[in-house]
């Protein structure tokens, strides 16, 4: 095993974990795509992600329960569903070929980019309001298998997907959905990885590899924790957008044989968005204009 392959891993894993230490989110959309520029399986991307968030979404969950950040009513209503969307995304993600599948996942990853850039470009600056009201069962039984899917499939997804749709709802505060969210995360993470451990085989994933990724995330975990004290979430937020945006552009610009002169074209626009919207930010945070979430 090359040290540098590993070396190259562990600070894939860093970065993940120091983002979604600082922002509550995208673990999956960073490292999965990070890891897909090297050019591995789609599959086995996912399979590395989903294995190495076992360890950190249980001490997240475990910190939320402690703090009582967790409804659990629907916590096992998203479970439930969500552990069978992940196993069945699982399935399906190790049936299809790598570079089949790969332009579908690049446009999942370039639309979650979108969603982070513009929660954390617009609606940072918007108080939350918390109505009185109770979430259904039969809205959440649907959400998290569609969450749980499309987070086998994509590498990422389960924060994303599921976290806006239910603050829009009513009956809970924004921290009870955020604690109960990642909570959920680690049934998740565990169900898609004994999916592609049976349809992948043990013999498929490099687990030197793994165990680099995870202790790259480690590591990160008190210095995003130190991070998020310095650093204003809504500009970390649109800085990795940004980032998953033009990252997964490129991807999808290559796989479909764009030519070159567009594809130049296309990166010059995105990174002249992404430019604007980082001057935006931090003339926003430099007024102070950034709202404090309150309760109804």
């Amino acid at each position: 095993m090359a040290v540098r392959k590993l070396i190259i891993f562990s600070i894939v894993g860093f970065l993940a974990q120091l983002i979604d230490g600082a922002l509550g989110m995208s673990y999956g959309a960073t490292s999965t795509t990070l890891l897909l520029t090297f050019g591995m399986a789609p599959a086995i991307v996912s399979a590395t992600v989903h294995l190495s968030e076992i360890a950190t979404t249980a001490a997240s969950g475990a910190s939320h329960l402690y703090f009582k950040n967790v409804d659990k009513e629907m916590l096992f209503k998203l479970i439930l569903p969500g552990v069978g969307g992940a196993f069945a995304g699982a399935a399906l993600l190790s049936s299809i070929p790598g570079d089949v599948i790969k332009p579908f996942i690049s446009i999942f990853l370039l639309s979650l980019g979108v969603y982070i850039m513009y929660r954390f470009l617009f609606k940072m600056n918007k108080a939350v309001t918390v109505k009185p009201g109770r979430n259904k069962t039969v809205f959440l039984l649907p959400l998290g298998a569609v969450a749980g899917f499309f987070d086998a499939v994509g590498g990422g997804g389960w924060g994303p997907i599921n976290t806006p749709v239910l603050l829009s709802q009513r009956g809970l505060t924004p921290r009870k959905i955020i604690g109960t969210v990642d909570t959920s995360e680690f049934f998740i993470a565990v169900s898609a990885s004994v999916g592609f451990l049976i349809f992948l085989g043990w013999s498929q994933l490099n687990w030197a590899l793994i165990g680099a990724f995870v202790i790259g995330g480690v590591i990160a975990a008190p210095i995003a924790a130190y991070l998020v004290r310095i650093v204003p979430a809504h500009l970390l937020g649109v800085l990795v957008g940004g980032f998953i945006i033009l990252t997964n552009a490129r991807t999808l610009l290559s796989t479909i044989h764009v030519p070159e002169e567009w594809s130049v074209v296309i990166h010059l626009a995105i990174l002249a968005f992404w430019a604007g919207a980082i001057v935006v930010t931090v003339k926003k945070a430099g007024s102070g204009s950034q709202g404090e979430p309150k309760t109804a």
